[in-house]
């Protein structure tokens, strides 16, 4: 909930059109959480056209010029516009900077009418998916109907109240239309309440009719008081507590699986103490990597479709397994084969309640930091037999040890081109403990879930909730936005960087630093390799021309990315072995610009497995071979399914 933080005159007015009412009212909002205050919008984001241009796009100009309506309103913060280049990249931009401040500040994006808002869509499902705050102010058709169907407006037989922006409907956790001014104040207060609440938090769409965005109201004073909204930390029940307690004395096997709500809730000290008194080991969720650090004895990294031998054989075993802040994806439980113990059972330490109930654990509704402190109390004198833990420690090394030698396989020296161990390898000898490293789709993530040796909770950002192509180079933006004292280094594809480069453009103009790795594969690696396991012989995954017969199986495209990369104004650097790649990276680090370091890598280079699968389904009827022999492994995977009930 929101309270006062000054006291304004009440019973006044002030005369505002929509717009100018709303971006009065970002400037207005804080979020506070453990004594800590700060404006909780930290700038805008937009591409005008004729749908927003003249409505949000006027108030933003008003803003940034300080102009005074007459009522002598002071801003509380200043709320900063920034120019994107794709609507969905600004999105993905919101989504970095919201998750690397913890979900305490977010950002607000708007766009115009008709495909400026659509183009958002995919931006506002990863949000949602991630349980990630941002603010979307698509333009809309005339409220009026004066001159329907305007340009851009999608007709609809069934009805005239629909427009394209419906479609943010099932993506956003909160969506609203304002068809008339009166309608405003409880549309942004219902967004506030949704993108400050933990449990509830997405995407938050207020809809705004581009004839609506102008026009005036006389506005009462009390809607642009400055507003704290305080960011709730729940308690779990005492009753509840001493139940997992109670499970994890009777446990021979119990492990923790941290999830993001543990970086989120800033509960990582919490977790540290919990595991170090009572001997439980932890394993994490792509979202969770950096709640240990990957050297603590009991940290077991990565658990699940990508996670290590460590925390997969030890999950394998678990009598009792403790969800902290995980939404439990396919990933995390290798689709429902990771947890093999006949008697598992699960308690689910979550805010959200939709979460808490998964796989008939016992559920907690609580926030991370809180219940890891009460229950590290409830279970004073309580420890696991030293064996335990100088297993799990052991473990830990020996995992440890397989991605040194990936790290330093010598592959690219054998064959010309570069393993992807390789690169991450030299990426890490190179980035900073507080560093950043960012990624979102492709074999990458996988890879860096496994191996990527974090040193802080805030130096791991891999979007694996959508795992949308697209997301690094904007994601990346956002969090060093957020985060502007820390190198971020993006990790990237060819195939990834396709989809999104033009935000280096708004880099440049921004001048935000980020680095950027290109790995030029020629085609989809992830998918390639993907493609072979199920059957399909890596069928359209390559960037190729077309051969005689006419299929996609010629020579490579003369494509050349890093030549691409310098005409948006970035500085870009080639890299062909491992040394030249160590000291192109270390160029960038020393650089106070943009930099991508282009690196052609083995798109057929496999990093160490931890035995973790993923149903992926293959053909039941085929005439390939290779189709049928995918298939009877995966028969055997599924075999192993388990309902977790």
């Amino acid at each position: 909930m929101s309270t006062p933080t000054t006291r304004v005159a009440t019973g006044g007015t002030v005369r505002l059109t929509v717009a100018q009412a709303t971006v009065r009212f970002l400037q207005a909002q804080s979020s506070e959480r453990d004594g800590e205050r700060q404006p909780f919008f930290g700038g805008v984001f937009g591409i005008f056209g004729h749908g927003n241009v003249a409505g949000i796009g006027q108030a933003l100009l008003e803003a940034e010029l300080g102009v005074d309506a007459g009522d002598g309103w002071v801003p509380p913060a200043p709320l900063p516009y920034m120019t994107g280049r794709n609507e969905q990249a600004m999105v993905h931009a919101a989504v970095g900077y919201a998750r690397q401040r913890d979900r305490l500040q977010a950002l607000a994006v708007t766009a115009s009418v008709g495909p400026g808002s659509t183009n958002m869509l995919t931006g506002a499902a990863l949000a949602t998916i991630n349980r990630l705050p941002v603010l979307l102010l698509p333009g809309d058709v005339f409220a009026t109907r004066v001159a329907t169907p305007v340009l851009q407006e999608l007709e609809q037989p069934s009805g005239c109240d629909v427009s394209v922006n419906d479609a943010f409907r099932p993506l956003s956790r909160f969506f609203d239309r304002v068809w008339r001014p009166e309608q405003l104040p409880a549309a942004l207060l219902g967004a506030m309440r949704v993108l400050t609440d933990p449990a509830e938090t997405g995407a938050a769409v207020i809809a705004l009719p581009q004839d609506v965005q102008a026009e005036a109201h006389d506005w009462p004073v009390e809607l642009f008081r400055e507003r704290t909204w305080r960011i709730a930390r729940p308690a779990p029940e005492a009753a509840l507590v001493e139940e997992v307690a109670a499970l994890v004395r009777q446990a021979r096997s119990p492990l923790v699986v941290a999830g993001g709500g543990v970086v989120y809730s800033r509960a990582t000290e919490e977790l540290r103490r919990f595991c170090e008194a009572t001997g439980v080991p932890v394993a994490q969720s792509q979202a969770g990597k950096g709640s240990l650090p990957h050297d603590h004895p009991l940290c077991l990294g990565a658990v699940g479709a990508t996670g290590t031998t460590a925390a997969n054989e030890i999950a394998a075993e678990a009598d009792l397994v403790i969800g902290i802040g995980t939404r439990w994806s396919d990933f995390t439980t290798a689709s429902r084969t990771a947890f093999q113990n006949p008697d598992v059972r699960f308690v689910n330490i979550n805010v959200a309640g939709l979460d808490s109930v998964k796989h008939a654990g016992l559920p907690v509704l609580a926030d991370a930091r809180e219940a890891l402190t009460v229950l590290t109390a409830a279970l004073e004198g309580f420890s696991l037999p030293p064996e335990h833990r100088e297993r799990c420690h052991r473990l830990n090394e020996e995992w440890d040890a397989a991605v040194e030698r990936c790290y330093s396989s010598g592959i690219g020296e054998e064959t010309g081109l570069l393993a992807q161990g390789e690169v991450l390898g030299a990426i890490e000898e190179v980035a900073d403990p507080r560093d950043v490293v960012v990624c979102a789709a492709g074999s990458l993530p996988g890879d860096l879930h496994a191996m990527w040796r974090v040193r802080d909770p805030k130096g791991y950002h891999v979007e694996y909730g959508f795992s949308c192509m697209g997301y690094e180079i904007p994601g990346g933006i956002g969090v060093r936005m957020a985060a502007p004292d820390r190198d971020v280094f993006v990790t990237v594809g060819d195939g990834s960087y396709l989809m999104m480069p033009t935000e280096l453009v708004t880099a440049v103009q921004e001048g935000v630093k980020i680095i950027v790795v290109l790995f030029q594969n020629h085609g989809f690696a992830s998918i390639g390799a993907l493609s072979e396991s199920v059957g399909s012989q890596r069928f359209g995954t390559r960037y190729r021309y077309r051969d005689a017969a006419g299929r996609l199986e010629g020579p490579p495209l003369p494509v050349d990315l890093a030549a691409n990369a310098a005409s948006l104004g970035v500085r870009v650097l080639r890299a062909g072995t491992r040394t030249e790649l160590v000291a192109a990276l270390r160029e960038a680090k020393a650089a106070t610009e943009t930099t991508v370091v282009h690196v052609e890598t083995d798109p057929h280079s496999q990093a160490p497995r931890g035995g973790g699968w993923w149903d992926v389904p293959v053909a039941e009827v085929s005439h390939v071979d290779s189709t049928r022999a995918a298939r009877a492994e995966y028969e055997a995977g599924r075999a192993r399914q388990r309902p977790l009930l």
